[in-house]
């Protein structure tokens, strides 16, 4: 399964699943449509699956017109399927969603909304985790509590260091600014930085990252307790 990255509107990312076997893919978060015609066209791929990891528009804004197009079918969770646009098949946590040569287990990470889930396809070891956990940061708490978003958060930490995770945007580099001025003794998080503006410099996406690089360099991911993770997400909002 190849996955190629989608930027869209200002630091959005979706990812285009390819099954090469085939020539048929799954979008994941399609912000807009535009970007993504764009590639389906000039590589004349079908996209048959809209994934959604929640109901934000910047997540969904892509899905009529991507449906309209190409009939794919909306897959997103069970408690967000009115909010959800044009959704065909509802999932619940924990359920395996396989479809033609697509699988992946849907887990339900609340936090950042009530209903966030992420896609995992744990035969290629990769994490579709939307806005509740970024390279070096995780999201804002917006419908959940502190204490979903750090239970969320844990989940991260029980799967494959090689896992390869791809969040919903390129906030990277700022997400290191805050990591490093709460933990400046991280070497591991200044190594980090250097690649990071690397890639960046030579206009490439900042992602994947990994769960062995998270758990070395994400302040979020090494607190301890809820209470340490409580202050530093409040300290994060308002960095």
């Amino acid at each position: 399964m190849e996955v190629k990255i989608i930027p869209c509107l200002e630091d959005n990312y979706a990812y285009l699943l390819i099954d090469n076997t085939n020539n048929t893919a799954c979008i994941i978060d399609p912000s807009e449509a535009s970007p993504i015609i764009n590639y389906l066209e000039k590589n004349k791929i079908k996209l048959s699956f809209i994934l959604n990891t929640h109901h934000h528009y910047d997540h969904v804004g892509g899905n009529k017109k991507l449906k309209e197009i190409y009939g794919a079918k909306v897959i997103g969770y069970i408690d967000d399927k009115k909010r959800i646009p044009e959704i065909d098949f509802a999932v619940k946590n924990n359920q395996i969603w396989k479809e033609k040569n697509f699988e992946a287990k849907v887990i339900h990470i609340p936090g950042h909304t009530s209903g966030h889930i992420c896609f995992y396809f744990f035969n290629e070891k990769k994490i579709f985790t939307g806005d509740t956990l970024f390279s070096l940061g995780c999201g804002r708490i917006f419908e959940g509590t502190y204490t979903q978003m750090f239970e969320s958060l844990n989940f991260f930490k029980s799967l494959p260091y090689d896992t390869n995770i791809y969040c919903g945007h390129e906030y990277t580099l700022k997400n290191s600014e805050f990591c490093l001025k709460y933990d400046p003794n991280n070497q591991n998080l200044k190594k980090k930085i250097e690649k990071i503006k690397e890639k960046l410099n030579r206009n490439l996406p900042t992602l994947p990252t990994t769960i062995k690089d998270e758990i070395e360099c994400n302040i979020f991911l090494r607190s301890e307790n809820l209470e340490n993770f409580s202050k530093l997400r409040d300290l994060k909002d308002n960095f």
